[in-house]
């Protein structure tokens, strides 16, 4: 299972279309970490031992000192605009640390204040169903399962272009009849197991980039 905490003070929020972001860019960080892709990395054989299983991941919230002690564990903070998400390498279900298993995991609300505008054109996009609702949590989770999804499909070179650029991508609400087509269309799917939230098999999020076309 993979760890993210999201920071989540309580007088200043994160917008939840920078929190989804966020999270599918702190996935993205940690594919591409030299402690993941290069042989004798430190987490190298974690990620290819959990890649090989389910790629599950839990988001769990974290504030003031919970915050600060998460980041003393070994993980990568990755910043939004104004979102904060830490990911760590793989644990197992019942190896959390004690650390990040005290945090909370149900219930994170978030909302923008406003509809995000349309994403600018050439940029990865990564679509939501917009017929199915999920907490800030469990869609952050989804985010990074399409980021990873796109990640195992693009080449090396495209790799490396998306990576020196930062990770740069959209999370956005696909309309019903967009959504239909996006969902036969050959770009990467995401099918949630089903283990909260919703059903199993529950397409949640496609991940479009310019390279998969």
């Amino acid at each position: 299972m993979l760890p993210l905490v999201v920071r989540l003070e309580k007088a200043t929020p994160p917008e939840r279309t920078d929190a989804l972001e966020t999270s599918a860019r702190a996935v993205l960080t940690l594919l591409s970490d030299p402690q993941v892709t290069e042989p004798e990395g430190e987490w190298a054989e974690l990620v290819a031992a959990w890649e090989d299983a389910r790629i599950r991941k839990v988001v769990r919230r974290a504030r003031g000192g919970e915050w600060r002690k998460a980041q003393e564990l070994p993980g990568i903070t990755v910043a939004g605009r104004e979102a904060r998400v830490r990911v760590f390498p793989p644990v197992p279900l019942d190896g959390w640390p004690k650390e990040l298993a005290k945090l909370q995991v149900s219930g994170t609300e978030l909302d923008d204040p406003a509809p995000p505008a349309a994403a600018e054109p050439g940029l990865p996009v990564l679509w939501l169903n917009p017929e199915l609702e999920m907490s800030a949590g469990k869609t952050m989770a989804q985010t990074g399962h399409a980021a990873q999804l796109a990640w195992w499909r693009l080449t090396g070179t495209d790799r490396k272009a998306w990576s020196e650029a930062g990770f740069p991508l959209a999370v956005r609400t696909a309309t019903p009849e967009a959504w239909a087509a996006l969902t036969t269309s050959g770009l990467p799917v995401v099918r949630d197991a089903g283990f909260t939230e919703i059903a199993p098999g529950s397409c949640t999020v496609v991940a479009d980039h310019p390279a998969l076309h």
